[in-house]
């Protein structure tokens, strides 16, 4: 499958995730989304312990790390795969 593919399909994605509510999805479903999200569009995160780091930076930052061994295309590949999940599990 090439690279357009792959970014189509996420980008297609991340517009059905923008329908669904906050409060439609289980908190840690959210944090697992948000971690495939910023794994796809901004790799490996970097640590950072500023003194503005509250609690619920602190288990985003959290879920985020845990998923950082995925290449891009992989946290791509599974945040298409969570959506669809949700969606399919809804109908």
């Amino acid at each position: 499958m090439s690279e357009k593919d792959l970014e189509a399909r996420f980008q297609e994605a991340v517009a059905i995730a923008s329908q669904m509510t906050q409060s439609s999805l289980p908190q840690d479903v959210q944090l697992r989304l948000y971690a495939f999200y910023k794994q796809a569009t901004f790799g490996t995160i970097e640590y950072n312990n500023s003194p503005a780091f509250d609690l619920r930076n602190a288990f985003k930052t959290n879920a985020w790390m845990q998923i950082s061994h995925l290449t891009v295309e992989e946290a791509k590949e599974a945040y298409i795969k969570a959506i669809h999940a949700i969606v399919n599990e809804n109908k």
